[in-house]
């Protein structure tokens, strides 16, 4: 088996590595191994954080709406399920902006809500 002493590459895959860890604390920053490890483990954070970022907006907007749902005496789901039967495709980033931007707006959407939902007796 010949021996492979990899020179350039090996230099070139170390710089890559350590210029990922810049900013990093003390050896994470200036030690190949170190900075290997902790360089890995910062790209799985940052895979799970781009998940989770959604996540987290997802849940941020319908707190939004369903805040403004009760100021206008109605439930989040009946909100919604009152939009989808009145045939109106709005998705929740954009109802959330409406509901924190623009409160008229929003009465009306939750008017047309309320009128294609089906009337309970009292």
């Amino acid at each position: 088996m010949p021996r492979v002493k990899r020179g350039t590459k090996r230099r070139a895959s170390r710089a890559k590595t350590l210029e990922l860890a810049k900013g990093f604390f003390l050896t994470k920053s200036k030690l190949h191994r170190a900075a290997q490890e902790a360089v890995e483990k910062a790209l799985r954070y940052g895979y799970v954080g781009r998940k989770r970022k959604k996540r987290d907006f997802r849940s941020l907007w319908i707190v939004r709406i369903g805040a403004a749902c009760k100021s206008n005496d109605i439930s989040y789901s009946r909100f919604m399920d009152g939009l989808k039967k009145a045939g109106v495709d709005l998705n929740r980033k954009v109802l959330a902006d409406i509901a924190l931007n623009d409160a008229a707006g929003f009465t009306t959407l939750v008017a047309q809500a309320k009128g294609a939902l089906p009337q309970v007796a009292a």
